[in-house]
C-alpha cells in the first residue's frame, strides 16, 4: 500500500508523510529505510508514528499538505474528508470493501478453484480486496463446496516462515473475536460450517481456514467485512440473481467472476457496481506483479 501511495507522490515531485497503522509500524519503516538507500534524499520520505488522531488533525490543518490518502475504516475515512474541507485538501480514500466472487456453472473448476482460493485466502484474508462472499450457481454448488473445502482442510497454519506454511494469524484479538461474532451469527441463523469455524490449536490470534454453507445474504457475514479466513458460500440460480446479491451492499471496491462465457463475463462485469472487476483471476490488485488473465478497471 505504501509503494502505491508514495510512488505516484515521488513521480510529481512531492515530498510525503506516511502515517502507518500503529498495529503495522515496521514495513513503513523499513521503506522509508530502503528509500534513502536508494538515494532518495532524506525528508523526502518521513515516517511519523503516534497517536492517531494528534497526528490526523496536525496533517490536516496544515496548509503544506496538499492531500490526504487514506486506506482504512469508512467512520475514518469520513472524519478525514470533512477535516480536509479547511484547507480545501484533495482526498483519495479506500474504505473497506464487500468483494462477491461469483462461479458460474460453466467455470472451469480448477481455475474457480484457484483464483477463490488466491483472492479469499490472501494474507489470511486481510486484504480490502479479498472476496467476502462467494456466489456459487446452484449446477456446479455441491462439486465446487466439496472440491473448495478439501483444500481448505489441507492449509497449514503457522509461523508464515514455517516450511509450507500459507496462513497465518489475524492482527489481533479483536479481528479474531469480529469473525467469531461473524460466523457464531451465521450459524443461529442456519448456516453450517464445513470446515474450521473456531480458533485454531496455535492459539493467541490464529484462527482455523474456514469454509460455510448454507450462507444468506440477511446474515451479518454478507453485510460486513469479515476480514479473516472465513469463506461464505451463497447459492444462486440465475445471472440475473448473482449480479442482484452481488450488488446488495454499501460497497464497490472489487469483485471476480469465474465462467467460461466470454458473453456472460463482459455482461456481469459490466453489470456490477465495483471498481475493479477480475475475470477467471482471483488476484486483481498488487504491487508485487502475476500473471494477469483479465481486470476490467471501470472508470
Amino acid at each position: 500500500m505504501i509503494t502505491r501511495k508514495v510512488a505516484p507522490a515521488l513521480a510529481c515531485g512531492c515530498t510525503v508523510i506516511i502515517k502507518p497503522s500503529e498495529l503495522t509500524p515496521l514495513t513503513a519503516l523499513a521503506a522509508a529505510d530502503l528509500s534513502i538507500q536508494a538515494g532518495i534524499p532524506p525528508g523526502v520520505v518521513n515516517v511519523v508514528m503516534g497517536n492517531a488522531a494528534d497526528i490526523g488533525e496536525a496533517l490536516l490543518a496544515s496548509s503544506q499538505v496538499r492531500k490526504i490518502t487514506f486506506t482504512g475504516s469508512t467512520a475514518v475515512g469520513k472524519k478525514l474528508m470533512a477535516g480536509a474541507a479547511g484547507t480545501v485538501k484533495k482526498v483519495s480514500l479506500e474504505l473497506g470493501g464487500n468483494a462477491p466472487c461469483i462461479i458460474f456453472d460453466d467455470a472451469d473448476l480448477e481455475v474457480a478453484l484457484k483464483g477463490t482460493l488466491a483472492t479469499k485466502f490472501r494474507n489470511s484474508g486481510q486484504t480490502c480486496v479479498c472476496a467476502n462472499r462467494v456466489l456459487v450457481q446452484e449446477g456446479i454448488y455441491e462439486q465446487f463446496a466439496n472440491a473448495f473445502s478439501n483444500a481448505v482442510q489441507n492449509m497449514k497454519v503457522g509461523d508464515g516462515f514455517g516450511e509450507g506454511v500459507v496462513q497465518g494469524p489475524l492482527i489481533n484479538d479483536a479481528a479474531v473475536q469480529k469473525v467469531e461474532k461473524l460466523v457464531q451469527d451465521a450459524i443461529s441463523k442456519g448456516a453450517k460450517v464445513l470446515v474450521g469455524g473456531k480458533r485454531h490449536g496455535l492459539g493467541r490470534t490464529f484462527y482455523e481456514p474456514t469454509v460455510m454453507a448454507g450462507v444468506k445474504g440477511e446474515m451479518l457475514i454478507s453485510r460486513e467485512e469479515v476480514f479473516g479466513p472465513v469463506a461464505p458460500l451463497l447459492k444462486f440460480k440465475t445471472e440475473e440473481e448473482a449480479i442482484q446479491l452481488a450488488n446488495d451492499t454499501n460497497a464497490g471496491l472489487a469483485a471476480y467472476v469465474f465462467t467460461t462465457n466470454v458473453q456472460c463475463s463482459w455482461r456481469v462485469a459490466e453489470a456490477l457496481e465495483y471498481g475493479i472487476v477480475g475475470v477467471n483471476e482471483g488476484l486483481v490488485s498488487t504491487e508485487v506483479g502475476f500473471k494477469l488473465h483479465l481486470v476490467a478497471e471501470k472508470i
